[in-house]
């Protein structure tokens, strides 16, 4: 997995990334204590399960994989078994002919686009500035696959039909990154998406959706899961960023596109020899999680609101959540002070009370600006918008008495 492929709203500055290397040690002394003071804290909003030690991780696997597949059966081997039962199941789910499963999805994406690209006949990809491929993959797609791709829109939302009516320059493929992730997991109406999708079609270009997040979008969308798939051409979805397993993707679409798609897997070197362990900890997430990421969400704005009442009250009120109501369980706090600030104000708080509001790292949105991504998750359940509240009072203290010792 590469280190920016992970849920980013606590894996940023939490776990190893290549900036990491060239950190100042202080930077990095304040980074392992807030990753420690939320290890430690006995609220956050979320805890997720890759933040566990390797005997949590397996003691969970052990204890509920017995309930999504017969541990009596042969393992896998070169994606058989279990690979395929889970292969099976993300199919059914999406309302799709056929799904394969990738070790990530970096991986599946790349495959898919170049699959598309043989059968267009052209390699260019329109999508966002700020989607995953162009902001955290290095250039994968025209490195590696290549593909070239071309921006529609800077703007933080989702590209609008116009937008793709009047681009300047004929494309095979538009992918749309739904919920886009570095936008705030910002979605467009459903009525604005479906325009799109139409835009697009009417170019005689095909649809991919970045699905990493696809699973918390129904809430928004007011859809099933079958009905958004349905729009696109082909769907990538991830096992871990919103159902806790241990890595893997997988990509759903028409039956030829899939059996060509695994073609390129074995080029690429993605039909690992078994993966059982990942292919279960997937099925345990479409059986435990999947269920409640809508409860998720619907506690996110209350969560939300919560910290917009809360930050209007106390000696910094420009501060801003975005989007107001959030759209999935995640979304951003924007606050009036450098990252290094929030960050101790952060690791204080859960070191002193052990309530951490806020886990994940703080990036620097402008000068004197920063901004940071919100999770709520099952463990977020239990916070009330009174417990936002205060936690929120006690954070801004903090945070203004960080500045003054600066």
């Amino acid at each position: 997995m590469c280190p920016h492929e992970a849920p980013h709203g606590i894996i940023r500055g939490m776990t190893y990334t290549a900036e990491h290397s060239e950190e100042q040690p202080a930077q990095q002394r304040l980074r392992e204590r807030r990753a420690l003071a939320h290890r430690k804290a006995e609220r956050v909003l979320s805890r997720a399960g890759f933040q566990g030690t390797l005997r949590d991780r397996l003691a969970v696997l052990q204890e509920a994989a017995s309930e999504v597949h017969d541990l009596d059966e042969p393992a896998d081997v070169y994606g058989d078994g279990v690979v395929e039962t889970l292969e099976q199941r993300v199919a059914g789910l999406l309302g799709t002919q056929a799904a394969a499963f990738f070790p990530t999805g970096t991986m599946a994406q790349q495959v898919a686009l170049r699959c598309w690209a043989g059968r267009t006949g052209n390699q260019t990809v329109a999508l966002h500035a700020l989607s995953h491929p162009e902001v955290w993959e290095r250039g994968a797609f025209g490195a590696v696959s290549g593909l070239r791709t071309v921006r529609v829109t800077r703007e933080p939302r989702l590209p609008t039909a116009e937008e793709i009516r009047t681009f300047d320059e004929p494309f095979g493929a538009l992918m749309l990154e739904l919920p886009l992730r570095d936008a705030g997991f910002v979605l467009p109406s459903w009525e604005e998406l479906t325009e799109v999708v139409e835009a697009a079609r009417e170019r005689d270009a095909v649809v991919h959706f970045d699905g990493a997040r696809l699973w918390e979008t129904t809430h928004h969308f007011d859809r099933g899961l079958q009905e958004i798939a349905d729009l696109a051409d082909s769907v990538y979805v991830s096992f871990y960023k919103s159902l806790d397993g241990f890595g893997g993707a997988a990509l759903a679409g028409p039956k030829t596109l899939v059996e060509e798609a695994k073609a390129w897997r074995h080029r690429y070197g993605g039909t690992v020899f078994q993966q059982f362990p990942t292919a279960l900890s997937a099925l345990v997430g479409l059986e435990r999680e999947l269920p409640r990421l809508p409860e998720y969400v619907a506690h996110a704005r209350v969560v939300a609101a919560a910290l917009r009442e809360g930050f209007a009250g106390t000696d910094m009120p420009w501060a801003r959540v975005h989007p107001e109501v959030p759209h999935t369980h995640q979304f951003q706090v924007w606050l009036p002070y450098e990252p290094d600030v929030l960050a101790e104000a952060a690791a204080s708080q859960a070191e002193e009370t052990k309530t951490m509001l806020f886990a994940g790292a703080w990036d620097r949105g402008g000068p004197g600006l920063s901004f940071t991504e919100v999770t709520v998750r099952a463990a977020g359940l239990t916070w009330t918008a009174d417990d936002v509240k205060a936690a929120v009072a006690d954070f801004a203290t903090r945070a203004a008495e960080a500045a003054r010792a600066r």
